[in-house]
């Protein structure tokens, strides 16, 4: 019997079924040792010869078929030094690298220029110097190059201008002297901005005018009588006064026309003035138990008032009354109940009294006005803090306050869903309506304000940015829907972005959107606020804190957690109280494990990979 056959499909067989195994690519993977192991780095990363390179490492992508690493991204994991000789360098397939936000030195790796097939170089945020190199056509692939907020210095090499494919360049925050070519001028001023750079096609400096030699046959007296020179200046004076007084006049009619007031122009007036409708005699303000303030409608509107701001569902106005009392007046606007439902409504929000939630003191209904009066907080709301600050010498928020605002919101809101036989919704819930109170305590307004409004049109509610995609009519939220809000808050805190931003240009991002693509794409570091990476040890947390937003704000509202669930899963990121955040020395014993199975199980279809970020 001939058995060749036989044999011959066994090994076609064995063959076929280990052929998809495949193996590391062993050079990469000893570079990568080598670089691992010859700088200092204060956070270990789970790269050791055991492992599978291209199924495990952290930051490390390897092509289709396993045979080399294409990318490497290292962003803020506290690499500290000058990036060892013939490492990285030896990594010739390499597309993308990204090694921002650490505190790496030295010059610029020389044989950094074997990597033939870079498209994109990120090394923004280190302690580079010395010179860039000279012969960047090397690189000839590169789309993105940044290399900002180093200490580069000499001129920009010329040879950056033969990059045919680069659509994007930083090089703004080093020491660049010299000129800036030409062909680079259609990058934004920005991307060179903190250096000492001059324009290629500046005009020269003007000549100095010599004044011409007055000819001895020409000479003539130009002098003016006394007479005339006192009308002269008799007649500037009065154009002068006339001019002032015109931009005296122009001023003060701007001033009663804007309504809206700007940072370093606050403009007081009487409450009155701004609360214009009229006034039902027979209508009072209505007062809650517990408020000590005494005071009238009449008084209300005799107080100086300040614009605060205008949002969705109205005006809100600082008003300093005679009794040396502040408080903030809500003027609302678009409400589409009667009197008897509106009172519901105020009876039910103002029956609420917990530490995390904003205490509504008194009401005023009258069929042309509105208005709400609460407690006024003098550091303002957490959106001022978290994006007014920047650009004005002012530090952003750190980490444990945007964990303790995570956590006391979390707080307030879960007992908002109680109220009401568990009914209530929030409706609004925004940075903009949460605050930090006197007794540093963060609190949550404007509650159950969407259930009296006019359904807003969908462009108005797009840009609000908050809102989630079933929401159609505001006056139909959800509890599901204050989660969606919620875990946009959450996305907001960890990246420093607001819900919807512009990106330079005309393009619009959208938070949620643009979070769930990064972390698709497996940056899930590019995520986190810059600002946050000067803090030790805290990437777990932010990443646990990243999956309860990521849980939030999912699509399908049945499949977001409860409020009372997300509310275990921040509590669980940092396992003391809000008011007392952990040291230094305390955050070392602060457990990983922060989502519950369910937040867990919800958010695992995008955050899967996210184990691989932590080492």
């Amino acid at each position: 019997m001939n058995f060749l056959p036989i044999f011959s499909a066994i090994f076609f067989l064995v063959g076929t079924i280990f052929l998809p195994i495949k193996a590391d690519p062993v050079e990469d993977k000893q570079a990568l040792l080598d670089f691992i192991h010859n700088i200092h780095n204060s956070r270990s990363l789970n790269w050791n010869e055991s492992s599978s390179l291209c199924k495990s490492w952290t930051g490390v992508t390897c092509s289709a078929d396993h045979s080399r690493v294409v990318a490497l991204r290292l962003p803020g994991m506290a690499l500290r030094g000058e990036i060892p000789p013939n490492t990285i360098g030896r990594l010739s397939a390499l597309q993308n690298l990204s090694l921002r936000s650490n505190s790496l030195s030295g010059l610029f790796p020389s044989d950094f220029s074997k990597l033939e097939n870079l498209t994109s170089l990120h090394l923004q945020f280190n302690s580079f110097s010395g010179p860039l190199p000279l012969d960047f056509s090397v690189w000839n692939n590169l789309t993105v190059i940044d290399l900002s907020n180093n200490f580069f210095n000499a001129s920009i090499p010329a040879s950056i201008s033969k990059l045919t494919h680069l659509s994007a360049l930083n090089l703004a925050n080093n020491s660049l002297t010299g000129t800036l070519p030409r062909s680079l001028q259609r990058f934004p001023s920005w991307a060179f901005a903190g250096n000492n750079l001059s324009s290629e096609n500046a005009r020269p400096p003007a000549l100095p005018v010599q004044p011409p030699v007055a000819e001895p046959s020409r000479k003539k007296s130009t002098k003016l009588s006394e007479p005339a020179l006192l009308g002269i200046a008799l007649g500037g004076v009065a154009l002068a006064f006339v001019i002032c007084a015109l931009l005296m006049i122009c001023r003060y009619n701007k001033q009663d026309n804007d309504r809206i007031p700007v940072k370093s122009q606050k403009k007081e007036m009487s409450l009155k003035e701004g609360v214009s409708g009229s006034h039902d005699k027979n209508s009072k303000l209505v007062f809650f138990e517990g408020c000590n303030l005494v005071f009238d409608l009449e008084d209300l509107l005799r107080a100086s008032a300040e614009v605060l701001g205008k949002g969705t569902f109205g005006t809100a106005y600082k008003a300093a009354l005679e009794d040396a009392s502040t408080v903030v007046v809500k003027r609302l606007k678009e409400v589409n109940v009667g009197k008897r439902e509106f009172e519901q409504q105020m009876e039910i929000v103002g029956g609420i009294r917990h530490e995390n939630v904003v205490a509504l003191r008194a009401y005023y209904y009258s069929k042309d006005e509105k208005l709400m009066v609460y407690d006024y907080f003098e550091p303002g709301s957490v959106s001022a803090m978290l994006h007014g600050r920047r650009g004005e010498g002012q530090s952003s928020l750190d980490w444990d306050t945007r964990v303790r605002i995570a956590i006391g919101a979390a707080r307030g809101i879960a007992h908002i869903h109680t109220e009401n036989g568990g009914k209530l919704v929030h409706g609004g819930i925004k940075a903009s309506n949460i605050f930090l109170n006197s007794q540093g305590h963060v609190c949550v307004s404007d509650i159950g304000l969407a259930a009296l409004m006019s359904p807003m049109p969908p462009p108005a509610m797009r840009a609000a940015g908050y809102r989630a995609p079933e929401v159609t009519d505001t006056r139909k939220a959800t509890q599901a829907s204050d989660v969606f809000s919620f875990g946009v808050l959450l996305l907001e805190l960890l990246t420093g972005k607001s819900p919807i931003h512009a990106t330079g240009g005309d393009e619009v991002v959208h938070l949620v959107r643009w979070v769930n693509s990064v972390v698709r794409e497996e940056w899930t570091a590019e995520v986190f606020d810059v600002e946050l990476l000067r803090y030790p040890n805290i990437e777990e947390e932010m990443v646990e804190m990243l999956q309860v937003g990521m849980a939030c704000v999912v699509r399908m509202p049945e499949e977001r957690p409860k409020m009372a669930d997300v509310l275990k899963m921040v509590e669980d990121i940092r396992r003391v109280k809000a008011e007392n955040p952990p040291s230094t020395e305390n955050r070392s014993e602060i457990s990983s494990s922060a989502a519950t199975p369910k937040a867990t199980e919800t958010a695992s279809s995008s955050t899967a990979h996210l184990d691989s970020f932590l080492s």
